[in-house]
């Protein structure tokens, strides 16, 4: 039965948002990259997540005479979720700490992706974590939402 329900859940959480590579939630942004990447930054910080890196990837680039769209990534996480996590299955800590990207589409678009909770489950052959899982899959989808969102 909490498999079903999670498996709705998380098959509900991946179809409210916009999918492009396998594995990845898209949810667009009503801000630009810079202003999407600071409120992400802070919303963490508020919500007693550690912030390891803010990656500006247009500017890396710059410095090689490459011209890329706003490109942002933001490493973060809290032991109390990873560590669990890497109880369950060890190998899942090559995709912690956790990540956001925000990015301008070709079309001038803004998107905010993450890695999807759920693939990780596939990627790494996770059992028995299944609250840890709806749980993380949860934070992700309403921090992704409320940084996203006006």
């Amino acid at each position: 039965m909490k498999t079903t329900i999670l498996t709705a859940f998380l098959t509900l959480l991946v179809a409210t948002s916009s999918q492009a590579g396998e594995g990845m939630i898209n949810t667009e942004s009503a801000f630009s990259v810079k202003e999407t990447a600071d409120r992400l930054e802070s919303t963490l910080k508020e919500k007693g997540m550690t912030v390891f890196n803010r990656i500006n990837h247009a500017q890396g680039a710059e410095k090689v005479n490459i011209k890329l769209r706003g490109t942002e990534l933001i490493i973060f996480g809290n032991p109390k979720v990873g560590s669990p996590l890497m109880l369950c299955q060890q190998s899942v800590a090559i995709d912690l700490p956790q990540k956001m990207l925000v990015w301008q589409a070709e079309d001038s678009k803004v998107w905010l992706s993450y890695n999807d909770p759920s693939y990780l489950v596939q990627r790494h052959d996770i059992k028995g974590c299944e609250q840890e899982i709806a749980t993380v899959a949860k934070a992700l989808a309403g921090i992704s939402k409320s940084v996203a969102t006006k």
